[in-house]
C-alpha cells in the first residue's frame, strides 16, 4: 500500500512545500539513483510546471504519491527538476548542504596530501549544478543551475563552515547558465579574490590569471592522466602538447627529462601563461599560436616529428546535433598527429565530449593509425581523476576520455 509523503516522517514546514508528480512509470529512473526529472515525465495535469517558481523547492512525488525526494525546480528547462535529498527528513537546507561537503571533502581528504583538487562535483557529490575546487586557501565554484543559485547563500555559509577559505569565488561564467535564464557574473563573497591561482600537481608549480582562466581555472580532471604521461615519457623525448592551455602537459614532460616540448594554442594570453609556469619549474618551452588543425599541419609539411604527442582539446561535441561534425574533427586532429610521430612514438589522445563513447573515440584513433600506415596499441585508458567521480546511476557524470597509444610504422 502507498504511503503518501504527508504521512512518510516529512516535517509540517516542508509538508507545505508544492507537489510535483510524476506521470506513471516515470519513476523509474530516479528509483534507480538517477537525481533529474524531465518536463515530459511531470503530470501536468495534476501538477502543472507553470505553477512553480523558477529555482523553488518541491517535493517529488510519484503517480501513487510516493515521496521521491526533494528536488529544485526550473520550469522553463528541460530538465526542470533535480533531486537534492531522498530523506523525507532532510530537506535541502544549510545543514544538509553541510554534511554533503563534509563527505566531498572526507574522500579527497584521502586521497590527495593537499587541498589541490575538486571538491564538490555535481551530481556525483549529491549537489547537482554545484562545482568547487581548492586552490589551497581558495576556492573557486561555478553554479550552474537556478535552484542552486537559490541555495547560494546557505551554500556559501556551509563553505565557510567546513572549508574556512580565505576567499571564495564564483566564477559563474559557463554557458550552461544561459540555458537556465542566470547572468554570468564573478562573484567573491567571502574575502578578497586573487588575480592568480596557485595551483601543485605531483611537485610542481603552476598558477593561471582568474579573470581569464578557463572554467574554474585549472583541469583537475586531468591530474591522474598526467601522472601516468609522466612515467611514460622517455628521457630526451621531444614532446608536443597540443591545445596546451598552461602548459600542464609540456612541463611535467620537462620535468620527467624530456628533451624539449612545443606548446600549441589558440590563445596568446595561455602560452604566455604557459612560458611564466615553465619558468617557474626551471624548464623552458617553444610555443605556437594559431588554429590547431593550421598549426599542426604547417609542422607536417616542414617534416617535424615528435616523440610524445598530447591531443586534449575542447569539446567537439557539445550537443548531439554536434557529432558527426566533431567526430570528424577527432578524427582529423588524431591524422595529422599521426603523421607527425616518430617511428616509434607515443600519443595521448582526450575528449572531453560526453556525446563521445570512449569506444567510439578509439575507433577514430584507430581510423587515423590506418590512414597513416600505422600500429597502434593502447597502453592505458583513463578517465578523469577520482575527485570527478563518477555517478553510477548517471552516465553523464562520465566524460572524460584518454587512450593512451604506443604507435609506431607498419
Amino acid at each position: 500500500m502507498s504511503v503518501p509523503a504527508e504521512d512518510s516522517g516529512t516535517p509540517s514546514a516542508t509538508a507545505q512545500l508544492p507537489v510535483l508528480r510524476l506521470k506513471r512509470g516515470e519513476d523509474r529512473r530516479l528509483r534507480a539513483g538517477h537525481l533529474w526529472v524531465f518536463s515530459n515525465e511531470v503530470d501536468n495535469d495534476a501538477t502543472p510546471l507553470t505553477a512553480l517558481g523558477v529555482g523553488s523547492m518541491a517535493r517529488v512525488l510519484s503517480d501513487r504519491d510516493q515521496f521521491l525526494g526533494y528536488a529544485y525546480v526550473n520550469p522553463h528547462a528541460l530538465i526542470c527538476a533535480r533531486i537534492v535529498s531522498r530523506s523525507p527528513v532532510h530537506p535541502p537546507d544549510r545543514s544538509m548542504l553541510e554534511h554533503r561537503l563534509k563527505v566531498a571533502l572526507a574522500l579527497r581528504e584521502r586521497i590527495y596530501p593537499a587541498p589541490y583538487y575538486r571538491v564538490v562535483f555535481g551530481e556525483s557529490d549529491g549537489l547537482p549544478g554545484l562545482v568547487l575546487d581548492r586552490y589551497g586557501d581558495v576556492a573557486v565554484g561555478q553554479i550552474a543551475t537556478a535552484g542552486m543559485e537559490a541555495l547560494r547563500t546557505e551554500i556559501e555559509a556551509a563553505v565557510a563552515s567546513v572549508l574556512d577559505p580565505r576567499a571564495l569565488v564564483w566564477k559563474n561564467d559557463g554557458g550552461a547558465r544561459e540555458l537556465e535564464q542566470l547572468p554570468r557574473q564573478l562573484l567573491t563573497p567571502i574575502g578578497r579574490a586573487p588575480e592568480e591561482l596557485a595551483v601543485l600537481e605531483a611537485g610542481l608549480k603552476f598558477s593561471v590569471p582568474l579573470s581569464s582562466a578557463q572554467k574554474t581555472g585549472w583541469f583537475y580532471d586531468q591530474t591522474w592522466n598526467r601522472e601516468q604521461w609522466r612515467r611514460l615519457i622517455t628521457p630526451g623525448a621531444r614532446v608536443l602538447d597540443v591545445c596546451s592551455y598552461a602548459g600542464a602537459w609540456a612541463i611535467t614532460a620537462l620535468a620527467r627529462g624530456a628533451g624539449e616540448a612545443l606548446c600549441v594554442d589558440a590563445s596568446e594570453a595561455a602560452l604566455a601563461v604557459a612560458a611564466r609556469n615553465a619558468a617557474a619549474n626551471g624548464v623552458a618551452i617553444g610555443t605556437r599560436r594559431g588554429d590547431v588543425f593550421e598549426v599542426l599541419d604547417e609542422l607536417v609539411r616542414r617534416g617535424e616529428r615528435f616523440d610524445a604527442i598530447v591531443l586534449d582539446p575542447p569539446a567537439f561535441i557539445k550537443r548531439k546535433k554536434d557529432i558527426a561534425r566533431g567526430q570528424a574533427a577527432y578524427r582529423k586532429l588524431n591524422q595529422i598527429a599521426m603523421r607527425l610521430l616518430e617511428r616509434d612514438a607515443l600519443l595521448v589522445s582526450c575528449s572531453c565530449s560526453y556525446h563521445l563513447a570512449p569506444e567510439e573515440l578509439l575507433g577514430l584513433i584507430q581510423s587515423a593509425a590506418r590512414n597513416t600506415s600505422r600500429f597502434v596499441q593502447v597502453v592505458y585508458s583513463g578517465g578523469q581523476s577520482p575527485d570527478h567521480p563518477l555517478h553510477p546511476a548517471i552516465p553523464e557524470t562520465r566524460y572524460l576520455k584518454a587512450f593512451f597509444c604506443r604507435a609506431t610504422r607498419e
